[in-house]
């Protein structure tokens, strides 16, 4: 690693003991590996003050990077209560300068691409971020190249030309829930996730649909929200009855492991909570005389009986 991860490395971790005093220092888990580690060794993410070992979240990150294709990077605790979000300056301290400068272009690009206003510049010589005019319709504008004068279509980003046709708005439709353009096609290979955007293409298993980049469950087919639906009922009725790519009997086994497990979790919160509170006093006792003993073992000896 360079210099600069070398130096913010200390600014991440959670404590480092001072020279001189003795290792007495706690050890801290990590999520990752579920090994302990002294202070010196952990890092903590500043959004939700999860800890991990330093490595492991180098590890972490590298691999964002490279499968992220510029999204943002979470905390690597998918139980994490804050969802934190780990700065561009606490990447800066665990990647090469290499690989930081590659997560930056990729999150350009990426903010680009989902941003209705800019657009690239088709040419192949030029790339120049355009500016595209708003239209309350979706439908195309020709856009102005500030560098190379080249006026393209926003849509099909051919040439624009007088009384423009432009193929690729006809086979698009407008969707008025997000306001972003979907294919009208059903059969698509590729289309949209309809909430953020992000081009997603399919080549075979359910239609039951989840975006890699903001973890929204949608119909293939249709594109209607599947967030709250646990139970996929929404492939019963309807035009995409049926079209789930599973056997009922596949559907039905599980919605029974959906319930199965529902009304396990509610059993063993019944059962539990009466034993938990029966057995309060006793546990209250232990810590009680646990305590205690601690502290007579810490008090000092008389001088005079020695």
């Amino acid at each position: 690693m360079d210099t600069t991860g070398k130096t913010c490395s200390h600014v991440m971790t959670a404590g480092i003991s001072t020279a001189g005093e003795l290792a007495l220092d706690p050890l801290v888990t990590c999520k990752l590996c579920l090994c302990e580690y002294s202070l010196d060794k952990v890092s903590t993410l500043q959004e939700c003050n999860c800890v991990f070992c330093t490595p492991c979240l180098k590890q972490y990150v590298q691999l964002a990077i490279k499968e992220g294709c510029g999204s943002v990077i979470t905390c690597p605790d998918m139980m994490c209560l804050k969802h934190g979000i780990l700065q561009e300056s606490e990447i800066a301290c665990l990647v090469p300068t290499q690989q930081l400068e590659l997560y930056q272009r990729l999150k350009f690009e990426k903010e680009v691409h989902l941003d209705p206003c800019r657009t690239w510049c088709p040419s192949a010589d030029c790339q120049t971020v355009c500016l595209v005019e708003p239209n309350e319709l979706g439908k195309p504008v020709p856009v102005d190249c500030p560098t190379c004068y080249l006026k393209f279509c926003s849509a099909c980003e051919a040439a624009w030309q007088s009384e423009h046709e432009c193929k690729e708005y006809s086979a698009l439709t407008v969707s008025h829930d997000y306001g972003v353009v979907l294919s009208k096609d059903p059969e698509a290979l590729i289309k949209q996730c309809p909430a953020c955007r992000v081009y997603i293409e399919r080549n075979e298993g359910c239609a039951q649909m989840m975006c890699k980049n903001c973890k929204h469950t949608f119909c293939w087919y249709c594109l209607q929200n599947l967030d709250n639906d646990i139970f996929l009922r929404h492939y019963d009725r309807g035009p995409c009855r049926n079209k789930l790519g599973h056997s009922r009997a596949s559907v039905m086994w599980n919605r029974t492991q959906v319930v199965g497990i529902l009304v396990g979790l509610g059993v063993i919160a019944l059962v539990t909570s009466p034993l938990l509170l029966l057995a309060s006093p006793c546990i209250i006792c232990c810590v009680c005389k646990s305590c205690r003993s601690k502290k007579k073992k810490k008090k000092p000896q008389d001088p005079a009986a020695t």
